[in-house]
């Protein structure tokens, strides 16, 4: 309650787009939780430059790499990003090709996962979310790319952080006081 007293002139910023591009983050920390070890998981989507959508939560099973954590966040954000993509669509507004679709990930693992197919005998308690990205993937609806941490948009989602770098993040994802000006 104490967040939500201290955010109240919080607005989110919405800007019209010209181009139809989602862009989600994703990222997951491993074994995050001292009391389960299970990883907390989370995703933005960006519709132009406007956030639309975001998810953290815990996952259900406790990961045994950091990889697996990062692609269990990779499937729920690929997800979100194909319903999201097919939704005008389904609401006769635009057609699918319009969109634009890439994922960023700072898990380099799980990254090269999803385009390669010789981790798949190494990585088979993740079959059926790899078998979910991989195929969007191949038929080329999804573009998974590497971000660094730093640049990690979605680290907000799933570690705690310092006061000034959460202030910072107001301003990245475009959630701030200061463009009511």
């Amino acid at each position: 309650m104490c967040y939500f007293q201290g955010t109240t002139s919080y607005d989110l910023y919405i800007t019209r787009n010209s181009s139809f591009t989602l862009l989600s983050f994703t990222d997951a920390d491993w074994t995050g939780s001292i009391d389960d070890r299970k990883s907390t998981g989370g995703y933005l989507v960006f519709f132009g430059q406007t956030p639309i959508s975001w998810k953290s939560s815990k996952q259900c099973t406790v990961a045994r790499s950091s990889t697996e954590t990062g692609y269990k966040a990779l499937a729920d954000s690929t997800a979100e990003v194909i319903w999201l993509h097919y939704l005008p669509t389904d609401l006769q507004f635009l057609s699918v090709s319009a969109f634009t679709l890439t994922i960023w990930c700072d898990n380099l693992g799980a990254t090269y996962l999803s385009a390669n197919l010789i981790f798949h005998a190494r990585t088979k308690h993740v079959e059926v979310d790899y078998h979910f990205v991989r195929d969007r993937v191949v038929k080329k609806e999804i573009q998974i790319r590497f971000i660094s941490s730093q640049d990690q948009l979605a680290d907000v989602f799933t570690k705690p952080f310092p006061t000034a770098s959460f202030t910072a993040f107001h301003f990245k994802l475009r959630v701030d006081s200061s463009f009511l000006a």
